[in-house]
């Protein structure tokens, strides 16, 4: 059901025009906390991201600081040890988690805004009338379908892909190291494209809002906005 297929009027509702603000009051605030939720969720994953990306520069330091390596091998490729590439494919790998997890929350919050917007739609086409009286509208969506959850150019969408572009650059760099091949730019660009595209294709899969997912029982057959 849209807002298209409503009736003009939801007469036949025992619920007093009055009861209807206190609606428009609870839908402020669950709007208001669903979108608070998801910017401090997205925090959290993106300085989660950056503590582990970041490991690896900390540990270097440390091993130059207690003379373990001498820091001018560390200036060069081939003199550069083995573990420190180990170090920076690993965390490089451990990175992948809190891409995840990005992207499941960005998948939990915007259908919980769906189904905000779905909620808006038992009391925006009662108060229409009063609306229209006072010259105030709520100026909030009713559209079920949106927001998006697979939006690459939205800023959820941005921060993901550049999250995989540097959790590829990590592996593509802990890999050629560990494997002591020349650090050739072309080969480096390529295995770092190869890697954001599997990153891009998880991301497409989770959150493209075409992909098929197994819905409750719905006994009383209502009608399925969600996609």
């Amino acid at each position: 059901m849209t807002a298209e297929s409503l009736p003009e009027r939801l007469d036949n509702l025992p619920v007093d025009p009055k009861e209807f603000l206190q609606l428009v009051a609870i839908d402020f605030v669950g709007t208001y906390h669903v979108y608070l939720a998801a910017k401090d969720e997205r925090i959290k994953m993106t300085r989660l991201s950056m503590t582990m990306l970041g490991a690896p520069f900390v540990a270097a330091i440390a091993l130059a600081s207690a003379k373990v390596i001498n820091p001018v091998s560390l200036t060069s490729w081939d003199d550069a040890p083995r573990y420190l590439f180990a170090t920076v494919l690993g965390f490089g790998l451990l990175s992948v988690l809190p891409f995840l997890r990005l992207i499941e929350a960005v998948n939990a919050h915007m259908r919980t805004a769906r189904a905000l917007n779905n909620f808006r739609l038992l009391y925006v086409v009662q108060l229409k009338d009063h609306f229209s009286a006072l010259s105030w509208s709520p100026n909030l969506p009713v559209d079920p379908r949106y927001p998006e959850t697979y939006a690459p150019l939205a800023w959820p969408g941005i921060n993901v892909m550049m999250l995989s572009l540097v959790n590829s650059s990590y592996i593509a760099v802990g890999v050629l190291g560990l494997l002591g091949a020349s650090p050739d730019p072309a080969v480096l660009v390529v295995l770092i494209g190869l890697l954001s595209a599997i990153h891009y294709s998880v991301y497409y899969v989770r959150a493209n809002v075409s992909r098929q997912r197994r819905l409750p029982k719905n006994p009383f057959h209502f009608p399925n906005v969600e996609t």
